[in-house]
């Protein structure tokens, strides 16, 4: 029983026993008429006390443990109160309709986000966001992403067309003018091979050999033996790295035919390329062929770790709460709060159809935790959160009982003396 309770008890015990201790003092009282108008109100006063006693004790209990029919009266009912009860709390209470009116006034998201506003200001909130992000962080298993990473960059390049990207290669080539990129290295290669010393020596030995080669009859023999016996090899070869180093210096000149032509052969044949499917094929067959043999499971997961620690790295930096994740937040909260109401009646669509399909679960809740209390506890509980207020009623009774004893009394007397 609670202290509350305990004390209007007392209070309710000691206001009957005034009545009766006055009632006694009183009862064989001769002299002045105030005497017979308190033991009038004494008796009155403890009539009344006694009275409420019975009334109140009988509701959770027999009193003086006499089985008195019709007492006892919470203990004898409590199937029938407790039926009451759980009825009274399903559709009257709780009843879905109770309910229902009840979540259609509730701004669910509003109450949310001013909560979470609130929430990313304390520091407590801080730390454990950051602690959580880093924790998920870690619980990323790189080894185990590893084989679907290499399985979707093998799909994907398996599924890229080479027709495409050799046309894309080629367009971008000629965008930059490769075609004469590629013509002024190689002249700028060829020139520095032919001024090297050892070219001469080359150039003269092949000229020689070729000149020895020739077929031919008559003076055009004698011809050919004439300038051999006149020029050697380093005098032939220089006259052939002359003669080539000329060609190449001209080749070098914009707008020169012979290098227009050549520019435009290049730039013919790197246009080409995504036409020709000779080519096409060929790439594509190495295209397989390497991914077959690609083994690059260790590169994947050594740069999923890397990435992986760089991202714990960034997130323990001491701006990625203000600067990154923040603003982040708070453009979520922007997010949903521009669709409020569609997310609020999400909610209370889902709240409604759980009510619908539980809400008889609340009575069976109610009533098994009833059923498990044994019907003494269940009247100790009931005493100590109604019995503060029938004590008082005790009180009230013999007080009453007191003031309209002295009334009636007083009627009695005036009558008398009439």
């Amino acid at each position: 029983m609670s202290t509350r309770t305990k004390g209007s008890k007392k209070i309710a015990s000691y206001s009957l026993l005034i009545m009766g201790l006055g009632y006694l003092s009183t009862i064989w009282y001769e002299g002045p008429i105030w005497g017979e108008l308190l033991h009038g109100g004494f008796e009155a006063g403890l009539v009344g006390g006694l009275a409420d006693w019975f009334a109140v004790t009988a509701l959770f209990r027999h009193p003086l443990g006499l089985p008195i029919p019709r007492t006892a009266l919470i203990p004898n009912n409590r199937k029938r109160i407790t039926n009451a009860l759980v009825s009274m709390l399903k559709n009257d209470w709780l009843s879905k309709e109770s309910i229902q009116e009840k979540i259609n006034h509730i701004a669910f998201t509003e109450k949310l986000i001013a909560f979470i506003k609130i929430q990313m200001q304390t520091i407590s909130f801080r730390k454990s966001l950051i602690r959580l992000i880093k924790k998920m962080i870690h619980w990323i298993d790189v080894e185990r992403l590893t084989p679907v990473i290499k399985k979707q960059i093998i799909s994907t390049l398996s599924n890229v067309e080479m027709k495409k990207l050799i046309q894309l290669i080629s367009s971008q080539l000629l965008n930059e003018k490769f075609d004469e990129k590629v013509l002024d290295h190689l002249l700028k290669k060829a020139d520095s091979w032919l001024r090297q010393e050892q070219t001469v020596h080359r150039l003269g030995t092949v000229s020689m050999n070729l000149l020895n080669n020739i077929q031919a009859d008559g003076m055009l023999q004698f011809a050919l033996k004439s300038i051999q016996s006149l020029l050697s090899k380093e005098r032939i070869g220089k006259i052939v790295q002359n003669l080539l180093l000329n060609i190449i210096q001209s080749l070098q000149i914009d707008g020169e035919p012979n290098r227009q032509a050549l520019v435009s052969y290049i730039r013919k044949e790197i246009h080409g390329m995504g036409e020709n499917e000779q080519l096409i094929e060929g790439v594509e067959k190495w295209k397989h062929q390497l991914l077959s043999k690609w083994k690059p499971d260790q590169t994947i997961t050594e740069s999923l770790q890397q990435l992986q620690q760089k991202t714990f790295n960034f997130v323990d930096d001491s701006d990625f709460m203000d600067h990154y994740l923040m603003p982040l937040l708070d453009r979520f909260l922007e997010m949903i709060q521009e669709d409020q109401n569609n997310i609020d009646l999400w909610m209370r669509k889902q709240i409604a159809e759980f009510v619908e399909d539980n809400h008889s679960k609340i009575g069976n809740l109610v009533q098994e935790n009833l059923d498990k209390l044994d019907t003494e506890t269940l009247v100790d509980m009931m005493e100590n959160n109604v019995g503060k207020d029938l004590q008082w009623i005790r009180v009230n009774g013999a007080v009453c009982g007191f003031i309209i004893g002295i009334f009636l009394t007083g009627i009695q007397i005036l009558v008398r003396l009439a």
